[in-house]
């Protein structure tokens, strides 16, 4: 783990602490390893929650916060004034949807969602400026301190953060939170939405926190390896200018050092550089420092960034993703993170950090996110452990009723998870869309896309040839990186890679087990059914053969079977949805997987 993660992780115990609420009126459908510990924490998801930007003064906000929501509740979209909380008894455990059990609320579909809360600013802290952080309220949240408006956030899946410096007295402080979700389709929601699958879920579903800064300070960063010339790129944004001094680390030695001015990009030369792999997660550190222009330090950050580039060449004839120079087959499981007691959120670090541990250990090298976003430190535990990532963007439903407004807001929260997540070396692909789901003007974003992150390959609209009985299929886009199928059970039927293109098999499988126990309490269902655990084995096994087949002889370059869990009535996950059951012999498994990977990597030795 990166030297200054093991710092930071120290300063959880500066979270503030909220009253202890111990009665949960509901009950919890299938409680996960992870439940009671998630409840009974009084701040919980209380790791730090930017590993890519780090600080080492923050205090955590999530916890026990007063709560009114649902459709008699004042309106929460933009309101101009907050709400009464006046008699009010209602708790509600930040930062787990208020539709979930972790909550404490278990509403169905709350709309307007209101949100307080009051807390102390350390009296270290005197004389800064103080970030009040979001990084997830669905959909448009407003922001008061101490009776006064703060500022208003639209999107679901992007972080954000208010200077409430100017709204702070001494002593306690209160701030309300207003979030509005009419889960009404017509902003991105993916499964979250109303022709998505699953539970749908409203207001805050990640953590809320504070951090205080000087008056000039570092407001973002973006990182792009270079390995063909040995560097990386570095763009540094403040608040009030400065001049910035990077360094570059590995292990505690420093390797590089770069002055330059803040908002300018600039470049880190870093010699024989270690690559990024599956197979070998090498992480740099990077430590940013702001001065002041008398040369005071103003603001020091600490990060990390990983080497390794992703493109497409030529192997043999055939069109294939290449990483670091080399073909590796990209065998994954698709990841759509719900969870039986949070829904989006999972209950606590460990939970999320479980599913990642089981595809790694299970031999698979990619997760395709699924529909969703996740969690910071979600995607530095993909970084960290060694997995592909391929990012989906959460669908909209009903873009023929309103082009204008649903495609504009499309296209902003798309940048936005973009910006977002930019510098994490294990997300190698862009997905726009998936399965016609929402889908328009493919190719112009898809070339769009590929202009604005040219780091990454996208895979314009993964499933093409699956479509929605609602509307037009809009098909294959013709251009960007890939061609894909989805096949269920499959993988027979699969694409095949063109001149441009590379071919990939974006879901396949699908095939259910039931585990008595251990199944959300609705008519549960799959593309297909095996009896036992051997043999739901075997067909695994015997399905993986058949895609080394295609990989051999067809093209294909990528595989993403379905999937990590069950999640509510699917009953096709590799895991049961509390992830207490492993449903395959994870030893046949890992090594059908492994022997598939090495396999194509076994290509790039023969190549003529």
């Amino acid at each position: 783990m990166s030297i200054f993660i093991n710092k930071i992780s120290c300063t959880a115990a500066l979270c503030l602490l909220s009253c202890h609420f111990q009665v949960f009126a509901q009950e919890a459908l299938l409680p996960t390893t992870w439940t009671e510990q998630a409840k009974n924490k009084e701040v919980p998801l209380n790791e730090y929650p930017r590993p890519q930007l780090q600080r080492t003064e923050w205090l955590c906000l999530n916890g026990k916060w007063d709560y009114k929501g649902g459709k008699s509740a004042p309106n929460a979209l933009n309101p101009q004034a907050e709400a009464s909380f006046d008699g009010l008894s209602q708790k509600i455990l930040v930062p787990y949807c208020p539709e979930s059990y972790l909550s404490g609320v278990q509403k169905k579909q709350e709309i307007n969602l209101w949100y307080r809360r009051t807390f102390e600013v350390p009296a270290s802290w005197k004389g800064k400026d103080v970030l009040l952080n979001f990084d997830g309220v669905d959909h448009d949240a407003t922001v008061f301190v101490n009776g006064k408006k703060v500022g208003s956030h639209s999107g679901a899946y992007d972080a954000f953060s208010f200077n409430i410096k100017p709204y702070l007295v001494k002593g306690q402080n209160t701030i309300v939170v207003a979030a509005y979700d009419p889960n009404d389709g017509r902003a991105p929601s993916g499964k979250n939405g109303p022709r998505g699958d699953y539970t749908f879920s409203s207001g805050i579903w990640q953590t809320v926190w504070l951090e205080p800064v000087s008056a000039v300070h570092i407001r973002n960063i973006k990182l792009l390896p270079d390995v063909d010339g040995k560097r990386l790129k570095v763009l540094v944004n403040t608040i009030g200018g400065g001049n910035v001094t990077a360094f570059a680390l590995a292990g505690r030695k420093e390797i590089a050092q770069t002055k330059s001015a803040a908002g300018t990009y600039f470049y880190l030369p870093i010699e024989n550089p270690e690559l990024w792999s599956p197979d070998h997660p090498f992480l740099y550190d990077l430590k940013i420092t702001l001065q002041n222009s008398n040369g005071s330090v103003a603001d020091e950050v600490l990060s990390y960034f990983g080497m390794r580039d992703i493109k497409l060449a030529k192997l043999n004839g055939v069109m294939r993703p290449l990483i670091n120079g080399k073909f590796i087959m990209q065998l994954g499981l698709l990841d759509q993170g719900y969870w039986p007691d949070g829904i989006l959120t999972a209950p606590t670090e460990e939970a999320l950090k479980s599913d990642i541990e089981y595809t790694k250990n299970a031999g698979f090298n990619l997760i395709r996110k699924h529909m969703k976003t996740e969690p910071q430190r979600f995607y530095y535990w993909a970084d960290k452990l060694g997995l592909l990532v391929w990012q989906d963007m959460p669908a909209i439903w009903y873009q023929n009723e309103d082009t204008t407004a649903t495609r504009r807001v499309f296209r902003k929260e798309l940048k936005a998870i973009i910006d977002d997540h930019y510098n994490s070396p294990s997300i190698i692909t862009w997905v726009p869309f998936n399965e016609n789901w929402g889908a328009f003007d493919v190719k112009n974003i898809t070339a769009w896309l590929k202009q604005y992150d040219p780091s990454r390959l996208v895979n314009g609209n993964s499933g093409f040839n699956n479509n929605p009985g609602y509307q037009k299929a809009y098909g294959d886009p013709g251009n960007g990186d890939y061609v894909d199928t989805h096949i269920y059970v499959g993988p027979y039927g699969a694409s095949v890679p063109d001149e441009k293109r590379a071919a990939s098999l974006g879901e396949f499988g699908g095939v259910g087990l039931f585990v008595r126990n251990h199944m959300w309490p609705v008519e549960n269902n799959a593309y297909a059914y095996e009896p036992t655990r051997s043999a739901l084995s075997d067909r695994y096994v015997f399905l993986m053969e058949r895609v080394e087949q295609l990989m051999k002889y067809k093209g294909l370059s990528v595989a993403i079977y379905t999937q990590t869990t069950d999640v509510e009535h699917e009953v096709n996950g590799v895991l049961t949805y509390d992830r207490k059951v492993e449903k395959m012999d994870n030893k046949r498994v890992k090594e059908v997987n492994e022997a598939v990977i090495q396999s194509g990597f076994n290509m790039n030795i023969t190549k003529k």
